[in-house]
């Protein structure tokens, strides 16, 4: 799933080139994609692109309509939806197509998605909706690039902080690639409760969580350019990298395997010399 670095950079490259300009069509391939219909799709034809934002996982792209109306595409990605700006416009036969947004001199923003599941979503929205939209309104602060003063008690919670931190309405951005490289960082286990950090585990948390978020996003800097991959690098140095040695004490790197993701994590550097039993076949080894 694409997660805060990916979004961050993606809106980025965006905004540098959108702005200004103007929207000549869009259309849904994807029937299912499109979760509003007052405004109706139709009424941004002809709009002009004046912004694009990100507020966690989530990309906005702000529109002036023809006839002046300012309006708003949220979008979500999911797990498998990827933005793209192609210079050559695609076919409406193409299956990974969901939205196209039809640009000046053949050029399109293209929303497209892999697999068979479906469910990324677009939703255009007028002000007062977006304000009032429940993924807007129930969002947690961004985790980078300033975690919110308030994280200790976001985090005072009996539950395990590889859930607690992918918890969108905790913190925003993160998903599971990152969180097992911000609790690598802070030297965590996956399975500490929220509730039991003390006030040195939860400032090792907050650096790390503003210090990997960072160096991913300085990484997509310096390699990602349009039209946009369809698959990011991963500069990971913990997540899906079990067998290898721990690049900070040479441990070899465990894993836990859940039916659709795997956490990763360093025995020596997180987990007191333990190692996580597969969570598909037992609890933790006492």
């Amino acid at each position: 799933m694409p997660e805060l670095p990916e979004m961050e950079i993606t809106a980025r490259r965006l905004g540098d080139v959108l702005p200004g300009q103007t929207l000549e069509s869009a259309l849904t391939p994807g029937l299912n994609v499109l979760k509003t219909f007052d405004p109706p799709l139709h009424a941004i034809d002809g709009g002009t692109f004046t912004g694009v934002r990100r507020r966690g996982k989530l990309l906005l792209l702000d529109l002036d309509t023809a006839t002046g109306e300012p309006l708003t595409l949220l979008i979500h990605l999911m797990s498998a939806g990827r933005m793209q700006l192609f210079d050559k416009r695609g076919s409406l036969r193409d299956r990974t197509s969901r939205v196209l947004l039809r640009l000046p001199g053949d050029r399109e923003l293209r929303l497209r998605e892999f697999g068979t599941r479906q469910a990324a979503w677009v939703k255009l929205l007028r002000p007062d909706a977006l304000e009032a939209e429940d993924m807007l309104r129930t969002l947690a602060p961004d985790a980078w690039p300033q975690p919110p003063d308030d994280l200790a008690e976001r985090l005072r919670s009996p539950r395990p902080l590889h859930s607690l931190l992918r918890d969108q309405q905790v913190i925003a951005g993160v998903g599971r690639t990152w969180v097992d490289e911000i609790l690598h960082a802070a030297k965590l286990s996956p399975f500490k409760r929220g509730d039991d950090l003390s006030a040195d585990e939860v400032a090792a948390l907050r650096s790390a969580m503003a210090g990997e978020l960072g160096r991913v996003i300085e990484f997509y800097e310096d390699s990602v350019q349009l039209p946009l991959p369809e698959k990011f690098p991963k500069p990971t140095r913990v997540h899906a990298h079990q067998g290898e040695p721990c690049p900070r004490c040479g441990t070899t790197l465990e894993a836990v395997f859940y039916e659709d993701y795997v956490m990763s994590y360093c025995p020596q550097c997180q987990t007191e010399g333990r190692v996580l039993k597969d969570r598909r076949l037992s609890r933790l080894l006492k």
